[in-house]
């Protein structure tokens, strides 16, 4: 008899998911994280999920904000708290994250989890899919410009393999 597998493990999850997902690992390791550091691990999770898994975490479109990339949904959940750490536990029996990934979502937290928000933003902008996005704008011009998934992964991908190829 075959086991169908669980059915969240393919469903699109909401970038609301992922947020909380790593609101609950700051909440573990004690970390305070802000609603901009927030957004750009969000970003990262996305962008590596299409490059190794072939797939969007979330459907929402991330947009190439003067801070760097954000998702409006989940900016205006946290909202509230301004520049101010986020105060919201998270227990691990209400999160929606579970197989291959929370593996990717363990690693994305990681490998940016221990950078600050400024060093985050300042990372994104130096990057290819924020640049093309918000390409033709003033530095402090506001806009919804989506970030292009199709950007993100060929870029990313490039990133890995030429970080493979220099092992």
């Amino acid at each position: 008899m075959k086991i169908p597998m669980a059915s969240h493990s393919t469903k699109t999850l909401k970038a609301q998911d992922v947020g909380r997902y790593f609101l609950y690992l700051a909440g573990q390791e004690k970390k305070p994280i802000t609603n901009k550091k927030l957004q750009k691990l969000v970003y990262y999770a996305q962008a590596w999920s299409l490059v190794l898994n072939n797939k969007k975490l979330f459907n929402e479109p991330i947009e190439a904000w003067v801070h760097g990339p954000a998702v409006r949904s989940l900016y205006v959940q946290y909202k509230k708290f301004g520049f101010e750490p986020i105060q919201e536990e998270i227990k691990s029996d209400t999160l929606k994250v579970s197989g291959q990934t929370k593996e990717l979502l363990d690693n994305v937290w990681k490998l940016y989890g221990k950078m600050d928000a400024g060093y985050l933003e300042m990372l994104t902008h130096s990057e290819k899919p924020w640049q093309e996005a918000r390409e033709g704008l003033q530095s402090s011009e506001s806009s919804g410009n989506e970030i292009s998934p199709k950007t993100m992964k060929s870029y990313y991908t490039e990133k890995l393999e030429m970080a493979q190829s220099h092992k």
